[in-house]
């Protein structure tokens, strides 16, 4: 009988032990909120733009206590790529999206084979949420197994049918928000399942980019910030009891069209409506750095803020610039293009524990490099059909004194699938103009124009003069390494890869 005790006495000892060790190991890994904002330029936040009217004082706090980016850039200058790129740390033309965006109702375009940060982290122990605008497509059931319809005459979509493939079909235990807050359904989706029933056409609604669609009764666009605030700080709350890390994927729908800030904030900037909206996503940084501080989070959370691609038209930049506010802080181009003002983003982390002081960091880093940096924190070693394009910005993050260069290079992508590609201070366009929505656009805007351009970014930030005939073997050097990433699947090192799909190289006629 003595013997009997003494053995289930040391089995409870081995026990606790091992509960005790997975217990700190799990306290020992920081949690990660990554806020992703919609359509923010760089010179909408004040520590990015000093002489800028809209004043952001909690996105500041992130710069104060951590790193500030000054050369930090979504893949694309576009919605959908940038958020597939950053999720898998593959350059979103990659996938079976070559160009544009999705739009309602399309297919998912995440692969569930695929690794991602959400099923990445959770081999490693974390809690996993997306909250926000996923805009990376959704199994839609219909009531006559023809695609999805919906206008006003016609509406084929089962919504008593859960929607699969979005993020709890690829590594995230929870999911609230939407597709996207300009597309239908106007409603929210919780996990897998319509809230409500959507029954009201809305053919137009008093903003912007709207599509016609259906809706569940009441739907006000001015209560989407708020809500995903609170579903925000809920999980917080409810993940810091857990004792496991978590990992929150935050990109929420401001200050994207429809612009349509909560009325206490209507008149907020002194500006206008847009303006407006950007000090409500201000206040929605501060919930959460608040939220973390009242749970005790703060020390070991990396906090992270960024954008998915630059500042739309829709801002209104001849009015803000007329109040001395430039959205894009100088740089050419905006939201759509190829220029840097559609893909040069702001970017701050911030990691208490171990980032001990605020620094700038001005080499070019890539939204893509998240997924390889996370990795390197939790241990995961990446394989090589994992994060093609991500490179591990750990070292960066950690050495005040880091001076060597983490990219090779870095690809940036148009809304029509014009490319560039940047290294060091040169940068190469594959195209006689925006790629986008500005000056000169795709077509006849561009007859009479070189094919190319090329730009050194030192000396020309705002890519007034294209110097490619000047510089041939700069020209001959990138259009080489282009070459090499397309055909090798790849811009890391590692084993070649697959693209997905072929690729209607009309922008890029390098592999003739």
């Amino acid at each position: 009988m003595r013997q009997h005790i003494r053995i289930i006495f040391i089995f409870s000892c081995f026990l606790f032990a091992f509960v005790m060790s997975n217990a700190q190991e799990h306290q020992s890994r920081p949690n990660i909120i990554f806020i992703l904002a919609d359509d923010l330029g760089m010179g909408d936040i004040s520590c990015f733009n000093k002489s800028g009217k809209i004043k952001t004082p909690n996105i500041n706090k992130i710069s104060e206590n951590g790193i500030l980016f000054t050369d930090a850039h979504s893949s694309a200058s576009v919605c959908t790529p940038t958020r597939y790129s950053i999720l898998t740390g593959r350059y979103n033309w990659r996938s079976r999206l070559k160009e544009g965006v999705l739009v309602q109702y399309d297919k998912p375009l995440m692969e569930k084979a695929r690794t991602n940060i959400a099923s990445m982290l959770k081999t490693k122990g974390y809690q996993t949420a997306a909250i926000g605008k996923w805009h990376l497509g959704w199994n839609w059931t219909t009531t006559d197994a023809r695609p999805p319809v919906d206008n006003k005459n016609e509406n084929n979509i089962d919504y008593s049918v859960k929607v699969t493939g979005g993020p709890t079909s690829i590594g995230f235990d929870y999911f609230f928000g939407m597709d996207a807050p300009n597309y239908p359904p106007y409603t929210y989706i919780e996990n897998e399942t319509i809230k409500g029933t959507p029954t009201v056409f809305y053919a137009s609604q008093a903003y912007a980019d709207c599509r016609p669609g259906t809706g569940v009764d009441g739907w006000n666009l001015e209560h989407i910030i708020p809500d995903l605030q609170q579903e925000s700080l809920k999980f917080i709350s409810k993940a810091s009891s857990s004792g496991k890390p978590f990992f929150l994927y935050l990109p929420i729908t401001a200050p994207h069209t429809p612009i349509a800030p909560k009325k206490s904030f209507v008149g907020s900037s002194g500006l206008n409506i847009y303006a407006d909206f950007v000090k409500q996503v201000d206040d929605f940084v501060g919930s959460i750095q608040q939220s973390l501080k009242d749970h005790h989070l703060t020390e070991n959370t990396i906090l992270v803020f960024t954008s998915d691609n630059g500042c739309s038209p829709e801002a209104d930049f001849k009015f803000l610039k007329n109040l001395d506010h430039d959205p894009n802080n100088g740089y050419r181009g905006h939201k759509a293009d190829i220029f840097e003002g559609g893909h040069r983003v702001p970017l701050l982390v911030q990691w208490p524990k171990k980032i001990k002081q605020a620094r700038t960091v001005s080499q070019t880093v890539s939204l893509n490099d998240f997924m390889a940096t996370f990795a390197s924190i939790v241990g995961y070693n990446l394989k090589d059909n994992e994060a093609e394009d991500s490179y591990n910005l750990l070292p960066v993050l950690l050495n005040p004194n880091y001076n060597h260069t983490i990219r090779e290079a870095s690809v940036h992508h148009s809304i029509n699938g014009s490319f560039a590609i940047r290294k060091g201070d040169w940068k190469l366009i594959f195209a006689a103009g925006s790629g986008g929505w500005s000056f000169p656009t795709p077509g006849k805007a561009e007859e009479g124009l070189p094919a190319i351009q090329l730009y050194n970014l030192r000396k020309d930030p705002t890519e007034k003069d294209n110097c490619y005939n000047q510089f041939p073997l700069i020209v001959q050097e990138l259009t080489t390494l282009m070459k090499k990433y397309i055909q090798e699947g790849r811009s890391t090192p590692g084993t070649a890869q697959k693209n997905d799909g072929e690729y209607p190289w009309r922008q890029l006629n390098i592999l003739k």
